[in-house]
């Protein structure tokens, strides 16, 4: 399928690994130039390198925490004007309520809401300007379904879907489209560390665990970064103009809603 983007450039947030890495290959296979950003350089680097030698597409690179005012500073004057952005951050860790102080929540705001809404208020009104754009925001099932012990990532994720609700509207005139994907359980560095974290606390295997977990999804397995990547890159196409402001799980059917 041709997603009418080759020859469009996108920003991709914490793309090194997991299901940034899975949206940054799927725009390059759609011939998206890039600028990748991650944390860790060496990671980033071998992702980038690897993209551009199995799509041929440009591929920056800016090895920088985009949770911070500098890190974005450094992202936002390497991605210029980009046509695309996909918004992306590790989530907070796990833990009961009793766990959390003010200093957690601030840390979570600061991640998984503050730090995306600061990326579209710095890009947008250029995509206006231009006449098109695309925004995909990687936030979590949790916003449909919360999950008891990710309450840090349930509050943060949930005031970023709220301000999307409303400023997606604002802007869809203008051809620019803003939406959030919503991730269930994906076979990421992420569901390690949760099934770590069940197999630490009931005793059990980490085969035990993700059985465990596999259970719960109708699938009967978990996503792939590949699949997601692809979910994004039609968000991002021309193809997906009308879709706006919606919240699009891809959990495999483990959210049991009927809307």
């Amino acid at each position: 399928m041709d997603m009418g983007i080759r020859g469009k450039r996108a920003l991709v947030c914490a793309a090194s690994r997991g299901l940034g890495q899975g949206c940054a290959r799927a725009l390059a296979e759609a011939g998206v130039d890039l600028v990748m950003n991650a944390r860790g350089a060496e990671a980033l680097e071998a992702s980038a390198a690897a993209i551009r030698a199995d799509f041929g597409v440009a591929v920056a690179t800016v090895a920088a925490d985009i949770t911070t005012e500098e890190g974005r500073a450094a992202v936002l004057a390497e991605a210029g004007d980009v046509d695309i952005l996909v918004n992306n951050a590790g989530g907070p860790p796990p833990g009961m309520w009793t766990d959390w102080d003010r200093e957690d929540f601030i840390a979570a705001l600061d991640a998984n809401m503050l730090a995306p809404i600061a990326m579209i208020k710095a890009l947008v009104p250029g995509m206006m300007e231009r006449g098109w754009g695309r925004v995909v925001n990687i936030t979590s099932q949790s916003v449909k379904s919360p999950i008891a012990i990710l309450g840090l990532s349930n509050s943060a994720r949930a005031g970023l879907t709220g301000y999307v609700a409303g400023t997606s509207r604002q802007v869809a005139g203008s051809g620019v489209t803003i939406n959030n994907l919503l991730p269930g359980i994906h076979a990421t560095d992420r569901a390690v560390a949760l099934d770590t974290g069940v197999a630490e606390r009931e005793g059990i295997s980490m085969e035990e665990a993700r059985a465990q977990r596999c259970a719960t999804i109708p699938a009967g397995r978990y996503g792939t970064p590949e699949e997601f990547g692809a979910a994004c890159a039609f968000l991002c196409s021309t193809l997906a103009g009308f879709i706006v402001g919606q919240n699009i799980l891809l959990d495999g059917g483990a959210v049991n809603a009927t809307l």
